[in-house]
């Protein structure tokens, strides 16, 4: 057993927001298990073997358990190499009086074995929307941000999957915080559900969040946001900035422009208002090059305010290729299923179920829409938008 006690103060944050603490796994090691405990403040939680990144739970546990053939959600099982670990320790909020905290580390030669899960029945899908697309491609509905038991969801894979189709959702991006433990359940809830998974994850720090798609492995939080984006393009994967303007998660960390991902999260549930302005001004000065406007509910729980497919992020798409249609810009935005939406189809704006809206061009032109399904021709790039008579965004097109 290892002990490790303190108190991490103010300064300690400031100075470096992820401590280590070191512990030995002997040889012949079946299991680790963490405990943490501490007053006052919010302190995150993670680990490290000699070969790398091991899980990471963040607030939302004070202990962890690791084996060769289950981890605790957040955390990868595998066999448990011997040498120094580390426990990690994100020093979230700490006051200005300090935290004090003790960790206890259990290494044990006794196995543990994974829990048996049975799935939720597969799910019954409502009809999908008709919605014009040209030849070989199709309007997939999605959600680009949700959460499950790895990071601080409420639900197990399997079950969030089978509550997107039930939705009425052609895929859905798992996007747990700074973890990856999540994907390889991924396949196995694919199948039953019937809808795509797309492999993802939440890079959190406490100055901004960030997306990245793709199995492109996991992404270091602790490193400059730029090398996010660069770790991720490298291995064909795409990183999007998450609600940019969402309270103390808002977008603070540096980035220059010439690195700037080209999406961005614009539609999120903290744009409780959509008369407010301020995400779409945050749009037009983020890069020169344009934005490709992306939603996701950020949804964790039945129980909470967000809700699964609110709003609906559209993908033109080939043969269910989500990441292609996504890297392509082939985006649009609806507050849900059966709202209104704006579509870019061969050169056009198609506005569906929108009548009686206002489209709003990249340039400031308006034009009212009349009719169920209107063709407007696509005067140039940029990110366009349907109105309501008050300004009220109603949906977004790429």
């Amino acid at each position: 057993m290892t002990v490790h006690r303190g108190r991490w103060s103010l300064e300690d944050r400031l100075e470096q927001g992820v401590r280590e603490l070191p512990f030995d796994v002997p040889p012949g090691t079946a299991s680790v298990t963490v405990e943490l405990s501490y007053d006052g403040g919010v302190i995150d939680l993670g680990c490290q073997g000699p070969d790398g990144f091991r899980g990471w739970s963040g607030g939302a546990r004070s202990q962890y358990t690791v084996s060769a053939e289950w981890a605790t959600p957040g955390y990868l099982p595998g066999e448990l190499e011997p040498g120094t670990w580390h426990v990690w320790l994100g020093l979230h909020r700490i006051p200005p009086e300090g935290v004090p905290y003790e960790v206890t580390v259990t290494t044990s030669s006794t196995p543990v074995r994974p829990p048996a899960e049975t799935p939720p029945p597969r799910p019954e899908r409502p009809p999908r929307r008709d919605l014009p697309a040209p030849g070989g491609m199709r309007w997939l509905a999605g959600d680009l941000h949700s959460h499950t038991v790895h990071s601080d969801g409420t639900l197990t894979v399997h079950e969030l999957a089978c509550l997107a189709a039930s939705r009425g959702l052609d895929f859905l991006a798992v996007t747990d915080h700074n973890t990856v433990s999540h994907h390889p359940e991924l396949p196995a809830a694919e199948a039953h559900a019937g809808i795509v998974l797309l492999p993802g994850q939440e890079v959190t720090t406490d100055l901004g969040h960030a997306n990245v798609f793709g199995d492109v492995g996991w992404v270091d939080f602790r490193r400059p946001s730029a090398e996010w984006a660069a770790f991720a393009d490298a291995r064909g994967g795409l990183m999007s900035i998450n609600h940019p303007l969402s309270g103390d998660c808002a977008w603070r960390l540096p980035l220059p422009e010439e690195v700037r991902p080209r999406f961005a999260e614009i539609w999120h549930p903290s744009w409780w208002d959509r008369r407010w302005g301020a995400p779409l001004a945050w749009a037009d000065v983020w890069r020169s090059g344009g934005v490709v406007p992306l939603g996701g509910s950020d949804f964790h729980d039945p129980a909470q305010y967000q809700s699964l497919g609110e709003p609906v992020t559209w993908v033109l798409a080939e043969e269910g290729d989500v990441l292609g249609a996504l890297a392509a810009g082939r985006t649009s935005i609806s507050a849900g299923l059966t709202a209104p939406v704006l579509l870019r189809v061969d050169g056009e704006l198609i506005a569906a179920g929108a009548d009686g809206t206002v489209l709003a061009r990249p340039d400031g032109r308006r034009v009212a829409i009349r009719g169920d399904r209107v063709h407007i021709p696509a005067d140039g790039v940029g990110m366009h938008r349907l109105e309501t008579h008050e300004n009220e965004v109603i949906a977004l097109c790429g």
